[in-house]
């Protein structure tokens, strides 16, 4: 579990105080895109209008904010980057007030450009009674060749020093996607450059380090029609051809309530798992999502941590109404309260008993997780799968000790089950002191006890419980040389770094 803990342990040090993902680090991100303006106008209705079957909606307040890719610039400033963004609005109220609200957050507008005659697009929201009514689009004129060079020459400018550049294409034209060849020259080595885009073939020369489609945009991408099946399958069975016509490193296809699915020129996958609302009046979640894993990626987080964060924050806007905004203090918050979904057995048997009331399957597998692999995490996302609630139960110390031996386990329960929670596949974690789960699946009574692949049921002590109370055993892929013991191994029979070899000769 060590790089995986070790990961969770960096974004933890999450400073709600200085701005920043990371405490010690505020990363430079430019934003081009089309900067929108949000408006949500809240009201009442208390009577139907008399000349048409219609509602009277008595308007009370008017909230405003930034929308589009002036929202995923709001969301990358709230978790701390320095925020350059580029793009047009008009010389309209609606463009005065978009500018406005991004310096009002600290973002540097001096690279928008204001066109008179450009219509700024607005989308404005009637919400009455927390009932979303009706929205009214409007603007979104093309920009003319002069002015999208102009964007383009500021957009070369500014990535000079940028650690990341997020581009927000949104398809009302006017972009600079001619410079698409050229920009990677522009830019620093370590420039990590992310498209955003409703099409994102247009960028494909740019060679992205990560395009994020949802799930029409990536049907629309390898025009293929909608297959009516499980959808990360799907994308996980076209993974190549997703890859080949973005030209890009990696594809995190995003799959609105479902999550989202890593598509990876190196042949990594992985999932992460939303927790929905059955309602919500809440825009942007999406922005809120590619604004977290852009900055993760900006701070050096690994592409797979950097999904888990972007979850989160996607989470924690869609719990919100109006346009979403995730902020460090936000981040901070929700990684400091994973406890909260590591259970005691007798509490965790409520919640499942509730789960199952609403009609979830509940998947219970066990394990002791001692130093979480690419093979803990690949059959978590398989298991998660099956059912609608994950439930991890992890073996106590004195259990591990028992199985594995004195030298184990090397990393407490408490570290184990919080690493465990941090992954947004596992709903519950919680730690029993048997050797085997029985007990722990005699109490919840799961439907369906998940086991990786180097078993078999008839070498499951649990199984006969599983059985007995109707459930059923599954056996999940085996992801060969990934276990924990020989992880352990391997760090046993390493050599000790030249620096420790010194200091122990020094000593001796």
């Amino acid at each position: 579990m060590k790089a995986r803990s070790e990961e969770f342990a960096a974004l933890r040090g999450l400073n709600p105080q200085v701005p920043g993902l990371l405490a010690e680090a505020r990363p430079h991100i430019v934003v081009l895109g089309e900067l929108l303006l949000d408006s949500w106008w809240d009201g009442t209705v208390e009577r139907m209008c008399r000349e048409a079957p219609a509602p009277v909606v008595d308007m009370g307040l008017r909230r405003f904010a930034p929308g589009g890719a002036a929202n995923t610039a709001v969301n990358l400033a709230a978790m701390g980057a320095q925020v350059t963004v580029i793009g047009a609005v008009g010389l309209d109220r609606g463009g005065t007030t978009v500018v406005s609200l991004l310096q009002e957050a600290g973002i540097d507008t001096s690279n928008v450009l204001v066109v008179p005659g450009h219509r700024t697009t607005s989308k404005t929201r009637v919400v009455a009674s927390g009932q979303l009514l009706l929205r009214m689009d409007d603007g979104g004129t093309p920009l003319a060749p002069e002015q999208t060079a102009a964007l383009g020459a500021a957009l070369e400018t500014a990535c000079a020093d940028a650690d990341a550049v997020l581009i927000a294409d949104y398809g009302s034209g006017g972009l600079p996607v001619h410079l698409a060849p050229a920009l990677r020259a522009k830019a620093a080595a370590h420039t990590v450059f992310v498209v955003d885009a409703h099409d994102v073939r247009p960028w494909a020369p740019l060679a992205p380090d990560v395009v994020t489609p949802n799930w029409q945009e990536a049907l629309r991408l390898v025009q293929l029609p909608d297959p009516r099946r499980p959808r990360a399958q799907w994308a996980l069975d076209h993974q190549e051809a997703l890859l080949a016509a973005a030209q890009a490193a990696n594809v995190v296809v995003t799959l609105d309530q479902e999550g989202t699915v890593l598509l990876a020129a190196a042949r990594t996958t992985h999932r992460t798992w939303a927790r929905p609302v059955s309602e919500t009046q809440t825009a942007g979640a999406g922005d809120t999502f590619v604004a977290a894993l852009t900055l993760a990626r900006a701070c050096g987080v690994p592409l797979t941590t950097a999904m888990d964060l972007a979850q989160m924050a996607a989470d924690i806007a869609v719990h919100r109404s109006g346009t979403a905004v995730c902020s460090t203090a936000d981040l901070a918050h929700r990684l400091g309260n994973f406890a909260e979904r590591v259970l005691e057995p007798q509490e965790l048997a409520r919640h499942v008993a509730a789960a199952r009331s609403q009609g979830q399957r509940v998947v219970l597998t066990n394990g002791c997780f001692d130093v979480l692999h690419r093979g803990h995490t690949s059959y978590l996302n398989q298991a998660r799968q099956l059912g609608e609630l994950l439930i991890v139960g992890l073996n106590s110390d004195a259990s591990v000790r028992r199985l594995k031996g004195s030298g184990r386990p090397l990393n407490q329960a408490a570290d184990r089950a919080g690493v465990l929670a941090a992954l947004s596949c596992v709903d519950y974690v919680t730690v029993f002191g048997e050797d085997t789960a029985v007990d722990l699946i005699r109490l919840l009574k799961p439907d369906i006890y998940a086991k990786g692949g180097d078993y078999s049921p008839e070498m499951l002590a649990e199984t006969q419980q599983v059985l007995a109370h109707g459930g059923r055993v599954e056996i999940l892929d085996y992801v060969p040389d990934h276990s924990t013991t020989a992880l352990v191994e391997k760090m046993a029979a390493a050599p000790p770094p030249a620096s420790l070899e010194a200091a122990s000769s020094d000593t001796a």
